[in-house]
């Protein structure tokens, strides 16, 4: 099977989920739909939601919950 990164569309703070006390958007072995929410990148107390581009299963987390990322930078690994 093929292999996708998703990747953060801008630099800042990664977050897998929406609150501390909340479920993580998706885990290890979760099947994505193309356009749904992974996850969350905050810049400067400005939240932006980061989508699957594409269907697939995720295989791993690349970046933590809570790590600062760059643009560009794998979040995510999905089999096709």
């Amino acid at each position: 099977m093929a292999t996708k990164d998703i990747l953060s569309p801008l630099p800042g703070t990664f977050y897998r989920k929406s609150s501390p006390d909340a479920a993580a958007y998706k885990s290890e072995g979760d099947v994505v739909k193309k356009g749904e929410v992974i996850g969350l990148i905050e810049v400067m107390k400005s939240f932006h939601e980061v989508h699957a581009d594409a269907d697939g299963t995720i295989v791993s987390f690349i970046a933590e919950n809570e790590e600062p990322v760059m643009a560009g930078q794998p979040l995510a690994t999905l089999t096709i």
